[in-house]
């Protein structure tokens, strides 16, 4: 602790996904990036672990496609709902490649985040922030705006210009951070020019910044474990849209097994509790009942499994706020933006930082507070429709006999579930006007008229 320097350019609060990605693209244009993690890498996390094309373009655009080349690569999605299967590759796209990967978040965010230090970033790991530093003036509420000359590129997305947090405001000026040495109890204070707070879905961090969640956005819930099986190289990860409770009904949320090629696949449920009907829904019974459910081919058992399962809450579309503040940002799962549609969050962890990144830099290299400000502009530029088209579908299949008959009609036609998958995964292609293409314009237009979801 007495080696951490007092001031630096950025604090970035957390080092998971969008914490890494926000530190890697300002330490490689020249900023001095301070990292504080409250654990030591590598180290579990609760998640999927399958990285979609929109999070592999953006590992590969850090550098990073050989570090996955010992990750179990998949091709595509097999959608299993009411006695149907089909398997639907990942489409091919201008700006994302038609492949994923499935690595375990233990091994992951080591990576990305010792490629942030490789770029020059300061990672201090076992450093709890554990209270932010205000501003004592206002002249103190803006970045200064000399400094190195730099900037770092931004994240492309689907949709347009869409509300902001629907409480509006703005974050406190924040100047770092007072923060602990978890095994030598030392505290001491950190400061910066500006804020990144990157430390996840229940953003302690950030609730003391005075952020809060949109309650009338989806909420999802998700329990995940490890099981041995044979079947753990498969090609294809797979999801099962017929999940059911502890009395036979089905419930809006999916069950999903993902092949990690190394002797394990990951297994979860994720349900969405946006419906007053589903807040009191039971994960780990519904964990128990899906592996009792899943096709015996997977070896799925009490003496398969590799541990008890772990799981959480995760605010999605973009569900918490304020997200700006004159020389603070959030990013990542911090800000609620896991997309609704179909859980991910690795993928909108990296684009977040890259979008924050951008706007860090422009602040730093002399257009202060304005440049801060932009970057909400430019989360609802990349995801504002999208994302409420989104939550528009979660109110749709909160309804039960809604989702069992879109789900039912969906697995029909393999080409109608293919569309889907490109809309749900974010990779409507820009380029085109094909089925999926013109379903989601329509979607958008639909979406335009109706008020907040």
């Amino acid at each position: 602790m007495a080696s951490i320097p007092e001031h630096h350019d950025v604090l970035v609060i957390g080092a998971g996904p969008s914490g890494a990605a926000c530190a890697y693209w300002l330490a490689e244009a020249g900023w001095d990036v301070a990292v504080v993690e409250r654990k030591h890498f590598p180290r579990e996390k609760t998640c999927g672990d399958g990285l979609t094309p929109r999070a592999v373009r953006q590992l590969e655009d850090m550098g990073l496609g050989a570090g996955l080349d010992n990750a179990h690569r998949y091709d595509g999605l097999r959608a299993c709902a009411f006695g149907s299967v089909l398997e639907l590759p990942w489409p091919s796209h201008p700006s994302f490649p038609a492949y994923g990967y499935v690595i375990t978040r233990h091994d992951l965010d080591q990576m990305v985040a010792e490629h942030a230090v490789k770029a020059g970033a300061t990672l201090y790991q076992g450093v709890e922030a554990v209270s932010p530093l205000f501003a004592d003036k206002a002249s103190d509420a803006e970045p200064a705006r000399a400094g190195a000359a730099g900037g770092a590129g931004g994240a492309g997305g689907a949709g347009a210009a869409g509300n902001v947090f629907r409480d509006g405001g703005r974050l406190p000026p924040c100047t770092g951070a007072t923060v602990r040495d978890k095994e030598s109890g030392q505290v001491r204070d950190i400061r910066a020019r500006i804020v990144v707070v990157a430390d996840g879905a229940n953003s302690r961090f950030g609730r003391s910044l005075g952020t809060a969640r949109n309650t009338s956005y989806p909420m999802g819930m998700a329990l995940r474990g490890y099981f041995r099986s044979d079947r753990h190289e498969e090609r294809f990860i797979e999801s099962h849209l017929d999940i059911r409770d502890k009395s036979g009904a089905v419930v809006p949320g999916y069950g999903w097994i993902f092949p990690l090629g190394d002797g394990r696949v990951n297994v979860g449920v994720g349900v969405l509790s946006s419906a007053e009907r589903w807040k009191g829904t039971n994960t780990s019974r519904l964990m128990d009942a899906f592996v009792d459910f899943a096709p015996r081919s997977w070896g799925l058992s009490d003496k398969s499994s590799c541990g008890a399962p772990t799981g959480g809450r995760l605010p999605m579309g973009l569900a918490v706020g304020p997200r700006t503040g004159p020389t603070t940002l959030l990013v990542g799962d911090a800000s609620g933006s896991i997309n609704p549609f179909n859980g991910e969050g690795i993928a909108y962890g990296y684009e977040t930082g890259r979008l924050a990144a951008s706007c860090v830099g422009r602040a730093l290299a002399g257009e202060g507070g304005s440049a801060l400000a932009d970057y909400e502009t430019r989360l609802q530029d990349a995801y504002g429709l999208y994302y409420k088209v989104a939550r528009v579908f979660v109110k749709i299949i909160n309804e039960p006999r809604l989702m069992r008959a879109c789900v039912s009609t969906g697995m029909r036609s393999e080409s109608a579930m293919g569309w889907l998958l490109r809309i749900m995964a974010n990779l409507v292609r820009p380029d085109e006007r094909g089925p999926a293409e013109i379903a989601y314009r329509s979607l958008v237009a639909l979406a335009r008229t109706l008020p907040d979801a």
